[in-house]
């Protein structure tokens, strides 16, 4: 007879909890591990990057400003199950975990090692939360258990057939009903000055970006969704964009 540990016991509990599916080994992808090794998979980057000023001045000041514009779009789905994919620099998720009802459970993923232990020393009161392993575009989560996702700039740092599967697996594990949300670039109007300053900045550190500027969110769509509700904003001269879509 053999018996478990613990700590994965505790696991297990909060898989069961959060609607998820059997617990498997999760591998880094090679893309994120080659191209930006030096801002999520590197134990460095989190020393460099988890600074509330630093985020804010990568996005230009808007950090606050988009990160809230997503949490409103949450507001029916707070007593709720709410999946976060992927972990984010700074208060993102504090913010979130500080607007959940007394029912509402918040479950984050992320494929890096080191952003879950990160995640983890930043939120002080993880009663309501669940912080897994899990990589987005093969997500563990029964179908339709989650009552709204919350993509928050990750779609411009993936490879197209990986931001492909992201989406249709954001879709599927969200209730009718539901909403997703996407925050994410966007290519800025002409006269923006960001049009022109932002376009090496893209090419040398974000390379999968530009898929952003010359195409639409709704163009990963899976087919069978094509007919969904979705409204789209744009932020800061068109830099940024909110994309909810409706299950």
């Amino acid at each position: 007879m053999s018996f478990k540990k613990p700590d994965v016991l505790q696991q297990e509990a909060s898989w069961a909890a959060s609607g998820a599916g059997t617990c498997t080994p999760v591998v880094v992808p090679e893309y994120l591990e080659k191209t930006y090794w030096w801002a999520y998979t590197h134990p460095n980057a989190v020393r460099v990057f988890e600074r509330q000023w630093l985020v804010n001045l990568i996005l230009w000041g808007n950090f606050s400003r988009l990160r809230d514009l997503a949490l409103a779009e949450l507001s029916d789905a707070l007593n709720g199950q709410l999946l976060q994919v992927a972990c984010v620099y700074g208060d993102f998720t504090q913010q979130l975990v500080k607007r959940l009802g007394p029912q509402g459970h918040l479950n984050v993923v992320d494929v890096a090692p080191v952003q879950i232990k990160n995640l983890h020393s930043k939120l002080q009161d993880k009663r309501q939360v669940s912080i897994l392993q899990q990589d987005a575009s093969h997500l563990s989560f029964h179908d339709a258990s989650q009552d709204a996702v919350l993509v928050f700039f990750l779609l411009h740092e993936m490879p197209a057939d990986v931001r492909r599967k992201t989406i249709s697996e954001a879709l599927r594990v969200t209730k009718p009903g539901g909403k997703l949300v996407f925050v994410d670039y966007h290519k800025p109007q002409a006269s923006s000055p960001f049009r022109y300053i932002m376009v090496p900045i893209l090419t040398t550190l974000e390379p999968f970006a530009m898929d952003l500027w010359n195409g639409q969110i709704t163009d990963w769509l899976p087919t069978e969704c094509a007919h969904l509700k979705v409204d789209k904003q744009t932020y800061f001269g068109g830099l940024y964009q909110k994309v909810v879509i409706t299950r």
